[in-house]
């Protein structure tokens, strides 16, 4: 399936979850908070805006934000919080699409540098948001790290979460660096719902790798938006790559 049927109408409605998941105030807090802070008061553009879960709180914090997005359905849920002149919105595909102006800031939050299923179209993606950015700017990717050292021989999946109600398993397809994502939601009925989402799996050294060829260099990389230590054992990370700035010491080095 296209990513556009895979972001349908019903996905869009059920997708937010306000005060809880990734719409809780301890997720969405730190998130918003850093992406304002390395905005620096420049305009933002996010990559797959969707609901505008992350788009509507920087823009209430003041930081002008535009949005790229594939799917019709979740931007007509973004309408319900905001509309065209609060949040501009360029519908198209995030590798490709372009957005008038130039920005301080691209980002790309949970997970979705992934959905583009290709290393050709991942590495346009940061050629993109290379594209709209001005002379130090920056692109910011959250993004995890595959788990294939729970894949024991002779197996293809794990079992990533689970919840009251809630399953969440991944199948890997290692030759190809693909993964599907499988979400089994459940109540005390017999039946269940099941909503999947195929990725590509990317290692932070293919991301760094994909970050010079479109001229950025990795500014740091945490485990998390409060700045905790990315490690060897960390799921996932905060990347920020910065593009060539004439007085900007550190891309000097």
């Amino acid at each position: 399936m296209q990513q556009a049927e895979i972001w349908n109408a019903d996905v869009a409605r059920r997708y937010d979850t306000p005060g809880t998941g990734m719409f809780a105030p301890e997720t969405l807090g730190p998130t918003v908070d850093r992406l304002a802070h390395l905005a620096e008061g420049a305009a933002a553009l996010e990559f797959a805006v969707g609901t505008g879960r992350v788009a509507v709180p920087l823009a209430a914090r003041g930081v002008p934000v535009t949005g790229i997005e594939l799917s019709p359905a979740m931007v007509e849920q973004l309408r319900g919080k905001a509309d065209e002149s609060a949040i501009p919105v360029v519908m198209g595909d995030m590798a490709a699409a372009t957005a008038p102006g130039t920005y301080g800031l691209v980002y790309l939050v949970y997970n979705t540098l992934s959905n583009l299923l290709t290393q050709d179209e991942q590495v346009a993606c940061f050629r993109n948001a290379a594209r709209h950015l001005g002379p130090g700017g920056r692109f910011v990717i959250e993004l995890w790290v595959p788990e294939l050292r729970k894949l024991p021989p002779g197996q293809d999946a794990t079992v990533w979460r689970t919840d009251d109600g809630y399953i969440g398993l991944d199948t890997y397809d290692v030759l190809h660096q693909r993964v599907v994502s499988h979400h089994f939601e459940f109540d005390d009925s017999e039946r269940a719902q099941l909503f999947r989402s195929p990725h590509r799996y990317v290692w932070p050294a293919e991301l760094d790798l994909m970050a010079q060829l479109a001229g950025f260099r990795l500014e740091s990389r945490h485990a998390d938006w409060e700045g905790a230590a990315f490690t060897a054992a960390s799921r996932s990370h905060v990347s920020v790559y910065r593009l060539p700035s004439s007085d900007d010491a550190f891309l000097q080095k």
